[in-house]
């Protein structure tokens, strides 16, 4: 049950996130690209945006391939991480990131998402099961 809740809840955070994408952060997401797409920043955004939205959708409604659609929102949490590291580096103001302190911690709970993403879905359960 506790599972059930916690990927309800990411798939909720994810799909409000890729909404936000596309609507009224999206100046603030363009802000966190890195810099080598920077040329390409509105598509970046608004492809992740679509991404977010679609595996937050499936993380709530395809309970069936749940531990399949937690791998994938694991390896999209760790495909965007380049984008949270550029915000650090660059030093870049975003969503109330103005200190590098702040962008640091912020680097911290990129792992707890994978984590999240492989837990309550139970990826990384059956992972583990099936190499026994």
């Amino acid at each position: 049950m506790i599972r059930h809740i916690a990927r309800t809840l990411l798939g909720i955070a994810l799909t409000y996130a890729g909404i936000t994408h596309l609507t009224s952060s999206r100046q603030e997401f363009q802000a966190q690209v890195p810099t080598i797409l920077q040329s390409q920043a509105d598509f970046v955004v608004i492809a992740s945006g679509v991404v977010e939205i679609l595996l937050g959708l499936s993380l709530i409604l395809l309970i069936k391939y749940r531990t399949r659609i937690g791998w994938i929102t694991a390896a999209f949490f760790i495909a965007i991480f380049p984008g949270n590291i550029s915000q650090y580096i660059n030093g870049t103001d975003a969503f109330g990131l103005n200190t590098d302190q702040a962008r640091a911690i912020r680097l911290l709970f990129q792992p707890l998402l994978v984590i999240w993403a492989l837990w309550s879905t139970g990826a990384w359960t059956s992972y583990r099961t099936k190499k026994k």
